[in-house]
């Protein structure tokens, strides 16, 4: 699921933790399936089945806290899915009594090696342990309730992971191919013809020979009117005002920043006295100023130039300690930066091949070298590495036992503290090129120090580009003037064109939308459209996200379940124009019996195409097309075909040559490989099948 895979991709801490739950699961008796319902109306009815409103925001609330969603609707919808298909499948497996026991989730647990090869749970053999494993769960239960509560409301979702592993398993074993089939398949992707065809492709008739009356596409809408209804949606027109820094904002807080850089004298009223006030040159304690003075706290880390504002990056890394740069623009900010201090190859650059050892931090348990035998082979590699230097990269694809070793070894660039000591010491010391031979606790290393730069730490005092409250309240005047003038007219044009504002047109807002064009999270300003108190002509004005005000108003409505032909029109003739375009085809060219004749009649060379089959159904250089490589196959050889409607032309072709593949001894491996292939894809097409037969009430938009 969704959330669980999300899981699975976060840090190792949380992966134990996500484990800690899961079993604490188990030997809390998660499987009664109790679950407190509140009284409020449910967020969605499946099946006759109501979720719960509050069950479902405490998941959205936590779904924002563990994962990056830029908006809440985001998570909503994450959220959703998972409870759909959660719902959906629990009601399937309550169905046809499926159940999940303590040894399913065991299983679970098993399978991910960051669990089970975590030494706290391991016994004095080195292996998995579940009873340390409760232990711990039980620790975490006493100790950190909070963190134990939250996993609990993912209770029905964890152990519907273990169901589902069930359920999907006894699909798989009734699933199965005989060897006919295999042969079968075996002749579609090994049978082949080689043919002559000439094509007229649709693209290539021009759309003026055809008159499409709006009667024709009234019909052709009326005789396909499950494929054209839509979904409720809704149109609007709107005026953006956004509060932006105007020059002389900027110009302000530039200057604010200037008078930080020097020393100053500023009179106290308290005191009746002048105070000197320190400036970013003269400050004695960096730190303080930073946290007195900047919007953004002091970083400590030395960097190299490529991380540093790119605009002025050259300026900033040539400075000299205490030297003091700016105000200057970087993105959204003004910054003035000082320089405190340079590492001279302080980032450093290297490759390694790792020889590991029985026993060595993080040795892969496929590893049963002794530590003497590892050393020995290092010293062999090392020998080889430094006759070979140009080619480090090959022999640590081929030798090194480290997660670098796809790479070459290259660990890119590092600074001290980010490497174990005794590694980076000898890249500290040594010069680019060197390869020498370091043992650590993670085994021997071959290192080749690649490259050195210089790192530098900088102290900014930085200041965000926002408007001041004096063009804030311009903003709002006018956007209330507009919005009043507007309301007035019940029109939006006339006062945008008087006052030369931007009006935008939005022709397609659906019900759980919540961006616009040029806007981000406006759920206010959809569900208002939605509103069945809103109607057509209304307007209205809403907060923008990022400051700043929008006036809208709504200009139509496009019911669930209606055909707006306006909307499809397009389509429809597209449609309508591919159906008489083959037709005319068809008509004009039936009578050339042969492909010489067609290629002569439309001036068009005989093209070939060889080693068709039909496992794969592109035509060279035409497309999809498998309807015609059909046809192909039952052709006799010489004999030209009748004209063949396709999805992209009109053809006629020959089959000049026809290879059936050597017969075998069994078909059993192309089998094995159809059940394969439909196992992969058994989960969503159980799936989607069990969500299109569900009966789903969908109230987001209630609550959202």
């Amino acid at each position: 699921m969704a959330v669980l895979g999300q899981i699975r991709q976060r840090s190792f801490f949380l992966i134990i933790v996500i484990g800690m739950a899961l079993f604490a699961f188990v030997i809390s008796g998660v499987f009664d399936g109790n679950n407190t319902s509140s009284e409020s109306d449910p967020i969605a009815v499946i099946n006759e089945e109501e979720v719960d409103i509050t069950f479902f925001r405490r998941m959205v609330e936590q779904a924002e806290r563990s994962y990056n969603f830029s908006t809440t609707m985001q998570a909503v919808n994450s959220v959703w899915q998972d409870m759909i298909r959660l719902t959906i499948f629990k009601q399937e497996f309550d169905k046809l009594g499926i159940d999940a026991g303590k040894e399913q989730i065991e299983m679970i647990l098993s399978r991910d090696e960051r669990i089970t090869q975590d030494s706290r749970f391991q016994n004095e053999s080195g292996f998995f342990d579940f009873g340390i494993f409760t232990n711990f769960v039980n620790s975490l239960r006493l100790e950190n309730p909070q963190a134990y509560q939250n996993w609990r409301s993912q209770e029905e979702s964890i152990v519907a992971l273990a169901k589902e592993n069930i359920y999907f398993d006894l699909i798989k074993s009734s699933t199965g191919f005989t060897e006919l089939e295999g042969k079968d398949s075996y002749h579609l992707e090994n049978d082949k013809v080689n043919i002559n065809f000439v094509s007229m492709p649709y693209s290539e008739v021009p759309d003026s020979l055809f008159n499409i009356s709006d009667s024709e596409i009234k019909r052709y809408v009326s005789a396909n009117k499950e494929k054209f209804k839509l979904e409720a949606f809704r149109a609007v027109n709107y005026v953006l005002f956004p509060e932006i820094a105007t020059q002389q904002d900027k110009n302000e807080i530039r200057n604010n920043l200037e008078n930080l850089k020097e020393k100053r004298i500023e009179y106290n009223d308290v005191s009746k006295l002048r105070d000197t006030i320190e400036g970013l040159k003269t400050t004695k304690n960096i730190t303080d100023f930073i946290e007195q003075h900047s919007e953004v706290p002091f970083d400590s880390i030395y960097r190299s130039k490529g991380t540093l504002s790119s605009e002025y990056a050259d300026i900033l890394f040539k400075l000299k300690k205490g030297d003091v740069f700016g105000p200057y623009q970087d993105g959204n900010q003004f910054k003035i930066s000082k320089f405190i201090d340079r590492k001279i190859g302080g980032s450093i650059r290297a490759s390694h091949i790792l020889v590991s050892f029985k026993g060595a931090s993080r040795a892969n348990e496929e590893i049963t070298r002794s530590k003497e035998q590892a050393k020995q082979i290092a010293n062999k590699y090392f020998r080889e590495a430094r006759r070979n230097s140009n080619d480090f990269s090959e022999l640590a694809k081929k030798y090194s036992d480290g997660p670098s070793s796809s790479m070459g070894g290259d660990l890119g660039f590092f600074q001290e503290g980010t490497m174990t000591e005794k590694f980076f010491s000898f890249c500290k010391k040594s010069r680019v090129g060197r390869i020498g031979l370091v043992e650590t606790e993670f085994g021997f290393h071959i290192i080749k120090v690649t490259d050195k730069e210089d790192i530098v730490l900088i102290a900014d005092v930085v200041k965000q580009i926002i408007p001041s409250e004096e063009t804030s309240n311009d903003v709002f005047q006018k956007t209330t003037q507009f919005e009043m003038e507007s309301i007035n007219l019940n029109d939006l044009d006339a006062p945008a064109q008087k006052y030369k504002y931007e009006k935008k047109e939005v022709n397609q807002v659906n019900l759980l939308d919540e961006n616009l064009p040029s806007m981000e999270g406006q759920r206010n300003l959809v569900q208002w459209l939605f509103n069945d108190d809103t109607r057509i002509g209304d307007i209205k004005r809403f907060n923008l996200t990022k400051g700043g005000y929008v006036v809208a108003q709504l200009t139509g409505i496009t019911r669930e379940g209606s055909i707006n032909i306006d909307a499809i029109k397009e389509e429809v003739i597209q449609e309508i124009l591919t159906k008489r375009k083959a037709d005319y085809l068809l008509e004009k060219y039936s009578n050339h019996n042969s492909l010489d004749k067609l290629s002569v009649a439309i001036k068009k060379e005989i093209e070939t195409a060889s080693a068709v089959t039909q496992k794969n159904n592109v035509l060279p250089g035409v497309g999809s097309e498998p309807y015609l490589i059909g046809v192909a196959f039952a052709l006799e050889l010489n004999q030209p075909s009748t004209l063949i409607k396709g999805n992209n032309g009109v053809y006629k072709i020959e089959v000049t040559s026809k290879e059936i593949a050597k017969e075998l001894e069994s078909y059993q491996a192309y089998s094995n490989v159809l059940k394969t292939e439909e196992n992969l894809r058994i989960s969503s097409v159980i799936y989607d099948a069990l969500k299109s037969a569900a009966e789903i009430d969908d109230n987001r938009s209630v609550y959202y």
